[in-house]
């Protein structure tokens, strides 16, 4: 390492200094130094609303009565209309491969360009895209504008979570990259609400006016993003170092003499020259060799486990309580309380984080939710009656309420943490594929699961998704390392070393090699001496 960056005994020094100031901070202290930190990720994180919001539109349009009237065929016997299984699963899909592809794509870019211009140009992306759904006239039209909204989607599920990793202390990591949750269940919330309202319209504009809302977030999100400072990772990545420092002055409070900006900026080289030493490159290939192959495992298994938790089945409250027996009405009723509880469940996990490992809170969350999937299955075998249809919905808020404080949340924590920095961008972009990937098989497999015009098994399909949470179980055991209070160069060591994912806050590891740090300092002074006599 010391070939790559000069005075390299120096820099370890500084660095040190600096890990042992943030590993002190408290979360008082960081929200006190860091506010403009806090509102700028804050700010590019509401473009998360938007993904969650229309996701959540499109799978509830499968039961709102005036998309189904548009889109739908029918009538059938009971005088509904019905989009078939294989249209749910395409439109769903649709946004998928939009998002797949956005994703490779952001990639590249953010790590070429960076990350305001790379949000800047998938939020006007988003503005335009939004006519085609708006004036779609047929269900090919719609899937199209679906395919390229899920383009900037893409890149905001990346940029997001990296973005606030990047620009925050580790006291504050947790809160800022979880906070994308709360802004996918606000979305989802908005969503349920604006449904609600229309319900009772039955023309064109019931369906209509809840696309053309979208087009409320993009503009206040660009007035933030160009205020915005770049990351200072990402500088320090492409050696623009006095860069680095003035983006760390502007976002620490002026009133704070504690912190030394040169000391974080050589935490930021050193923990940059560490990895270049382990692995060099910062392309998609360098994901998948070296040190750099586990962690890009874990972090792609950690989202994909988002899915296999059983949400698609158990998050999709509105469209499984109308097979089960309820009306519209009450099913959106239903929806609206449903969002309530994630809402509450990811406020809560803010809090749960601070005492309880990453983990953890996945270990449990998993084994919970799998039980309530066994218990849903139950309960869909004898015939559909009120009473199993209300106790099947306080399940799924159970449910919800689970997720959205264990796996949902907890999930953005852990993808901006494990990987490396030089390839977290890339690392989070093909952890986001993984779950794209899965997400679509899921469409497939629950959309046949609940709809009455194929396999309509609706409570039953527990079964079916607890052999999967069970199955996630078991790799998060063995797999799932703990990062919680461990800095991005403590986790290169225990990475490098190739330690137990269950050893992990049990092993010791010194990330600036204190030993050898003494020896280079007691060098560079003989040396200094040296040439002052030879002088």
């Amino acid at each position: 390492m010391a070939n790559t960056v000069d005075n390299i005994a120096i820099i370890t020094q500084d660095a040190h200094q600096a890990a042992d100031f943030e590993k002190a901070m408290t979360i008082r202290q960081a929200i006190r130094m860091y506010p403009k930190a806090i509102f700028f990720s804050m700010i590019l994180s509401l473009s998360l609303i938007m993904e969650g919001y229309d996701t959540s539109l499109l799978g509830s349009f499968f039961g709102y009565p005036s998309f189904q009237k548009k889109f739908g065929e029918g009538p059938l016997k009971d005088g509904s209309y019905q989009l078939t299984a294989s249209w749910q699963s395409g439109l769903q899909n649709g946004v998928q491969v939009g998002e797949i592809l956005g994703l490779w794509v952001a990639g590249s870019l953010a790590e070429r360009y960076g990350y305001k211009k790379t949000m800047l140009g998938s939020l006007i992306m988003m503005i335009l895209v939004i006519f085609m759904m708006f004036f779609a006239q047929n269900l090919a039209m719609l899937m199209v504008g679906e395919i390229l909204c899920g383009f900037p989607w893409g890149a905001f599920q990346t940029l997001t979570t990296t973005y606030a990793a990047e620009i925050s202390p580790p006291a504050l990591r947790p809160y800022l990259t979880t906070y994308n949750n709360m802004c996918w269940v606000m979305g989802q919330t908005i969503s349920a609400g604006v449904l609600r309202g229309l319900l009772n319209r039955d023309d064109e504009w019931g369906w209509r006016i809840p696309y053309a809302i979208q087009w409320i977030w993009p503009i206040p999100i660009i007035i933030g993003v160009l205020f915005a400072p770049e990351s200072p990772w990402w500088l320090v990545r492409n050696d623009r170092i006095e860069e680095a420092k003035q983006v760390l002055r502007s976002l620490v409070s002026a009133s704070d003499t504690e912190y030394d900006v040169d000391r974080n900026v050589a935490m930021m080289i050193h923990t940059n020259a560490h990895e270049m030493a382990v692995s060099a490159g910062t392309s998609y290939k360098n994901c998948f060799t070296g040190v750099d192959l586990r962690r890009t495992e874990i972090t792609c298994v950690v989202w994909v486990i988002q899915v296999t938790c059983g949400i698609w089945f158990g998050g999709n409250v509105i469209y499984f309580l109308q097979q089960a027996g309820f009306d519209p009405e009450q099913s959106f009723n239903f929806g609206l309380g449903h969002n309530a509880v994630g809402f509450f469940g990811t406020i809560c996990a803010w809090w749960v984080m601070e005492h309880v490992g990453r983990r953890t809170l996945y270990l449990w969350g998993l084994a919970i939710m799998f039980i309530i999937l066994v218990i849903i299955g139950f309960l869909g075998i004898p015939k559909s009656s009120d009473s199993i249809a209300y106790a099947s919905g306080a399940l799924l808020y159970v449910f919800t309420f689970t997720y959205d404080i264990t796996v949902g949340p907890v999930c953005y924590c852990l993808v901006a943490e494990l990987p490396s920095t030089r390839l977290r961008i890339k690392t989070v972009a093909m952890a986001r594929n993984a779950y794209n990937i899965a997400s679509i098989v899921a469409n497939f497999l629950n959309n046949p699961i609940l709809n009455p015009t194929a396999w309509n098994l609706r409570g039953k399909g527990g079964f079916i998704w607890c052999g999967f949470a069970l199955a996630s179980w078991v790799w998060a055991y063995y797999r799932l390392p703990e990062p919680k209070g461990l800095s991005a160069g403590q986790l290169d060591v225990l990475f490098e070393r190739k330690v137990s994912a269950r050893k992990f806050h049990k092993v010791e590891v010194d990330e600036f090699r204190s030993n050898n740090l003494k020896v280079e300092l007691i060098s560079e002074d003989l040396a200094k001496t040296t040439s002052e006599k030879q002088g």
